[in-house]
């Protein structure tokens, strides 16, 4: 007999970088229409490179991405990744362009997730289940 087994976050992940890249930077399903990119990140412990598919939003030349592990009690591991290893690289659409993270302090970070919230209403979903925790807002500078 085999074991069901619910196909893990990795899985899904993989799936949706393999259609981004696909697609120039475009995904379909929940994800169609939404501004995504790929972050790649390095592991705070580890030192292994990761990959994220992330909804974004640009602010000015930077863009900004959103810590809300889907509303659940934790920030997602790219986050700690980032504050330990703020370098960082993106793919957005076909380019791919180097930056450096920094975390939105709270008046930036209000706008931003504001904002955030008009453009796609679950991120206000997001927001009531992860409280009290606050999501983060991190901003991603190109480096030139």
């Amino acid at each position: 007999m085999t074991e069901f087994r619910a196909p893990e976050i990795n899985d899904f992940n993989g799936q949706v970088i393999a259609e981004f890249r696909a697609n120039g930077g475009k995904v379909g399903g929940p994800f169609q229409g939404a501004d995504m990119l790929l972050l790649h990140h390095t592991g705070a412990r580890s030192g292994t490179e990761r990959v994220n598919p992330l909804a974004f939003q640009w602010v000015g030349a930077s863009l900004a991405v959103f810590a809300t592990n889907a509303g659940g009690p934790t920030n997602p591991a790219w986050f700690y990744n980032l504050r330990a290893n703020p370098l960082a690289l993106v793919e957005v659409g076909t380019q791919k362009v180097a930056v450096r993270a920094h975390i939105a302090q709270p008046a930036e970070r209000d706008v931003i997730y504001s904002r955030q919230k008009q453009r796609d209403p679950v991120f206000a979903d997001y927001e009531a289940k992860a409280a009290p925790r606050r999501i983060p807002v991190v901003v991603l500078d190109p480096i030139k």
